[in-house]
């Protein structure tokens, strides 16, 4: 399996490049995990990146405050399924003004890490966070405990 997290923005503060940073480290134990940012701007040229960012053959979850919520563990049996179903994953955090409505209406799933609105470098951080604690659920591994 392989997971794209594909973010409008750059994580400029330090702080929250090294908290992702080490999540991912972690994460890459159990997945091919890789981040793609796109710069913000007009609607138009941000859907453009992220078509291009979110590619082809992927199941996509967009990051959306409207989003379905799911319990750690039922993240973890949702990405146990995809897995189990050879699906790569994409999922898209948005900028200031969120993600563009044709990348929303057209993603597989809509997912909410909050009925919050999150600022979207934590947002990008509680998304790593959550991944990661999925494959230690899906491993049975302490983590979680």
């Amino acid at each position: 399996m392989r997971i794209r997290i594909v973010a409008v923005g750059k994580l400029k503060e330090a702080h929250y490049r090294e908290a992702v940073a080490d999540y991912l480290d972690r994460l890459r134990h159990y997945a091919k995990t890789e981040t793609v940012e796109v710069d913000d701007g007009p609607t138009p040229k941000v859907t453009g990146a992220l078509r291009k960012a979110i590619g082809e053959r992927v199941r996509v979850v967009a990051l959306t405050i409207d989003g379905k919520q799911r319990s750690s563990e039922e993240l973890a049996a949702w990405i146990e399924t995809q897995a189990s179903a050879g699906q790569d994953l994409v999922f898209v955090i948005g900028g200031a003004d969120g993600i563009p409505d044709e990348i929303a209406r057209g993603a597989h799933e809509r997912l909410s890490l909050s009925r919050m609105t999150l600022p979207h470098r934590l947002a990008r951080l509680v998304l790593v966070e959550q991944l990661y604690r999925a494959m230690t659920i899906r491993k049975g591994e302490p983590y979680h405990h």
